[in-house]
Formats: structure tokens, C-alpha cells, sequence
């Protein structure tokens, strides 16, 4: 049964004999008239060279339809072919709203998130830094990869690329869709992007050994000068002096993302790592619900996890290295000025001081067990408990100092 109107594509019912390769002409034009329609309405008018792209819509859910077993035994045929159509459509017209810049940023944050485990060798001991920076080079190559995969699929000249807002609103659409792809391993199916950052982490150097002063120090002898010049060498060089530039605080917030990232993979908490990381990429609350899939309350739920997290690794395993960052270490009195630190060394009972005195006499939590006679689980829990009112006295303010590294990490 031929359809001939948009309305009428809603009401008729189709036969289940009515194969894809038997479609007429005027079937395919009325379910591109439906998506012309819905697409002026979610956009109040029809951007250039949108019936380009509603046709490659409607090629490409006939020849889904035509190739699926389960359609063709489902009958329903039309159904789908107006379901996926629609799908496809509502895909291209989100990031149409989201313009440009934005769209290229959800896009991005999307693929970083689902492949930012694998992406890196597996033990392999890496910052957060250097982690995003192998998310940067695979996904350089997947987003080229994917580009040829669109012209191919769709027979469109090798050299195409998107130019309206509406064929870049495609594009994306396209590479999420590309990367969510199902490939069938001997160990279950795979997502196509997934599995790709795991090849990609196998090629992936493994570390080299290498005698740090053969870096700094002139080379003697013909064979020390040129082990001196290979490209290993010369590159380890040049991040040395590199590294040398960056301000101090900027390494220091690096390496402390890098230990919260790990800190929460290891309890276990990967969607509070996952929470950081893009918070780390200035999304907004929004645009953060929808990558990871929450709701007003999950949310809620999430960043109060989180925060509980940040406090333990802030005041327990990683204290030192926190407040050296927030220029509050034991050296420089935690933080307070002298009249602050006055007032709460007066306000420590007896045991409290005595700890605070071992601490900076640089003893380990089994040391000061032992000389005040309690358990180093003990030690830590009343450590923490004393970092905290620290931070009291430091901000004046019932606000622990978990807060300014919130700030701080976000910044």
C-alpha cells in the first residue's frame, strides 16, 4: 500500500508483505516529508542543505530495514524504517542546537569518558595528564576514521566534509553512533571505540630504562655520545627542561588530579572519577547529567559521595601532599598565621600535641603508635580529626578546606 500524504504514513497499516525493496517512490518521499516537517518544527525553519541530509536519513534506515532478519520477520517494517528515521533526526537536531563549539565538546566528553580506562596500558602508572593526552592523539585519528567511514557509508566523494551546521550536526551524530557500535570478540561484544583504545594501548611504548645522569651530564666517549643523541634521549631532555618552566602550583594541582583520579578508581568509585574529569572539562551540571546518565537525586547522591571522598583523601593517605599544594604543610604551620596557630595549639588537649609535635618531627604512623601507646589506624582517624580543626582556625568558617580544593581542581 502506497502512502501519498505525512498523515497518512502514521495512520495506514502496512501489509507484512511489503518489503523494503518493494517500496514506491511516493513512500519514501512521504516519510521525507515527515522528517522535513518535524524538522521545521524543533527549529522554526529548514537549514541549508537539510534535505540532503534527511535523504542519506532515509537511504540509510531502508537499507537497515532491508538487511535486518528481525525486521523483515517482524512484519511491521514501516514502523521501523519512521522509528530509526526519527531517532536519527532527533540525533542531528541536538547537536544542531548545541551549535559548533558546544557540540564538539559534548561529543568529545562523551567518547573521553568511555574510553579514558583503556585508552592507557593496562599498570600503567599514569597522571591524569598523561592519560588525557593519549584520549587527544586516539581520538584525533578516530574522529579521521570516522569521517571516512560517514563518506563511504554513504557514497559521498572522498573529499567531503561538513560545512552547514546541519551536515556537522550529522557528522557527530554519526561518529557517537559509529563508536557505540557492537563488534563481536571471541570475549562478547565490544563497542566499537572501546575496542579500538585497547589496540591503541597495546601499540603503546612500553617504559624504557634510562640512567638520569646520561640525560643531565656531558657524554664521554663515542658511544655514550650516541646514546647521548638518540631521539629517546633527546626527548626526556626536552621534558625535563620543559617541566623545569611550569609553575610550581601547576605541577603540584596536576599531580594531585592525577592521585584523586586514582585514589577513586581504587575504592572503587569509578563514577566519582568520572564526575571529576569532566567537571575538570568546565561542563555544566546539565551537560554533566546527560553523559553520565543522571537524575536530580543520582546527582545529589553523586556529589555527595564525592565529597565525602575528597575530605578522606584530603585528611588520611594523601594529607601531605594536599595541603603542600594548598600551601598548608607542616613546615609552614598548616597553613595559619602565628596568632591562628597560637590559638590552636592552646585549644589541643594533651595527646593531641603530643601527636602534633611527633608528626613534625617527621615519625611514621607506626612510630607514633608506638610512643603514644594506641593503634596507626588511631593515629590516622585523630590526624584527620586534627587536620580538620586546622582548617576551622585556617578559614575562620565551619567550611573545611575540602572545599577550596573543589575550587581549586575545578579552577
Amino acid at each position: 500500500m502506497n502512502a501519498t500524504t505525512t498523515n497518512s504514513l502514521h495512520q495506514t497499516s502496512f501489509s507484512t508483505d511489503n518489503a523494503p525493496e518493494n517500496l514506491t517512490v511516493t513512500d519514501t518521499l512521504a516519510l521525507s516529508e515527515l522528517l522535513k516537517e518535524e524538522l521545521i518544527l524543533q527549529l522554526g525553519s529548514l537549514p541549508s542543505n537539510a534535505l540532503t541530509v534527511i535523504n542519506r536519513i532515509v537511504v540509510e534506515v531502508e537499507r537497515i530495514c532491508t538487511k535486518s532478519e528481525r525486521i523483515q520477520n517482524g512484519g511491521d517494517i514501516h514502523s521501523w524504517e519512521l522509528t530509526l528515521a526519527r531517532h536519527r533526526l532527533s540525533k542531528c537536531i541536538e547537536y544542531y542546537k548545541l551549535g559548533s563549539k558546544q557540540g564538539r565538546v559534548e561529543l568529545h566528553s562523551h567518547l573521553s569518558v568511555m574510553i579514558y580506562r583503556q585508552v592507557a596500558p593496562e599498570r600503567a602508572q599514569l597522571s591524569f595528564a598523561a592519560r588525557h593526552l593519549l584520549i587527544e592523539d586516539f581520538l584525533q585519528d578516530f574522529y579521521a576514521d570516522s569521517l571516512k567511514a560517514f563518506r563511504r557509508e554513504n557514497d559521498l566523494a572522498d573529499n567531503y566534509t561538513p560545512r552547514t551546521r546541519i551536515e556537522l550536526a550529522e557528522y557527530m551524530a554519526f561518529t557517537l553512533a559509529y563508536a557505540k557500535r557492537r563488534v563481536m570478540t571471541r570475549y562478547g561484544a565490544v563497542q566499537l571505540l572501546v575496542l579500538r583504545a585497547k589496540s591503541f594501548a597495546k601499540r603503546q611504548p612500553s617504559d624504557t630504562v634510562m640512567d638520569i645522569e646520561q640525560v643531565t651530564e656531558f657524554a664521554k666517549g663515542e658511544e655514550a655520545q650516541m646514546q647521548n643523541r638518540s631521539p629517546v634521549m633527546q626527548q626526556v631532555r626536552e621534558r625535563l627542561v620543559a617541566d623545569t618552566i611550569d609553575p610550581h602550583d601547576a605541577v603540584v594541582r596536576e599531580r594531585v588530579i592525577g592521585e584523586l583520579v586514582q585514589y577513586l578508581e581504587s575504592q572503587g568509585h569509578n563514577d566519582c572519577a568520572d564526575y571529576l574529569i569532566l567537571k575538570l572539562q568546565d561542563l555544566s551540571a546539565p551537560e554533566i547529567d546527560d553523559i553520565l546518565g543522571l537524575t536530580p537525586r543520582s546527582r545529589d547522591y553523586l556529589q555527595q559521595r564525592f565529597k565525602y571522598h575528597v575530605e578522606k583523601f584530603a585528611r588520611s593517605s594523601h594529607w601531605q601532599l594536599v595541603h603542600q599544594w594548598l600551601g598548608a604543610d607542616l613546615d609552614q604551620k598548616l597553613g595559619l598565621s602565628e596568632p591562628q596557630w597560637e590559638a590552636f595549639v592552646g585549644q589541643l588537649e594533651l595527646m593531641q600535641q603530643q601527636l602534633l609535635s611527633l608528626k613534625r618531627g617527621d615519625l611514621s604512623d607506626f612510630e607514633i603508635a608506638l610512643a603514644l601507646k594506641i593503634t596507626p589506624k588511631q593515629v590516622q582517624k585523630r590526624w584527620s580529626h586534627l587536620l580538620e580543626m586546622a582548617s576551622l582556625v585556617r578559614n575562620k568558617a565551619p567550611e573545611s578546606s575540602n572545599n577550596r580544593i573543589n575550587h581549586s581542581i575545578a579552577a
